[in-house]
């Protein structure tokens, strides 16, 4: 009894990390910064093909505007997702397809408050 009340504690949540995901996916694909930043932590460390370095909020939201400018997507699908072992730090790999290039992207993210954040953001070509 006490396992399934702990359950059922967890299981909203579980959703909320995967609405997260799934959210930064779609917004990927549509090159939605405003949706992207919304999860940014307050510094993060931003690397798009190969030029990298930590930003605040507001600057990693113009590096990612201008990728997406350079970039238009065309869609975004996860590839891979993953947690660490006390499970308070996520990554998701995504398979980012623009006008005649293919790029990978990951995310790492980890809770801060309760909430998860986006730590890290590589983009690559593919």
């Amino acid at each position: 009894m006490k396992n399934l009340l702990y359950l059922l504690l967890a299981l909203p949540m579980m959703g909320m990390t995967q609405f997260g995901i799934q959210d930064i996916s779609k917004a990927l694909g549509n090159g939605d910064v405003s949706t992207i930043s919304s999860h940014f932590d307050n510094t993060i460390e931003l690397t798009i093909l190969d030029d990298g370095d930590l930003y605040n909020k507001s600057e990693a939201s113009t590096a990612l505007k201008q990728f997406f400018a350079d970039h238009p997507p065309k869609s975004c699908s996860q590839v891979h997702q993953g947690s660490s072992k006390g499970k308070d730090s996520k990554y998701s790999i995504f398979s980012l397809n623009t006008a005649g290039e293919s790029f990978r992207v990951f995310l790492y993210m980890t809770s801060v408050g309760g909430k998860d954040v986006i730590q890290e953001l590589s983009i690559d070509k593919e």
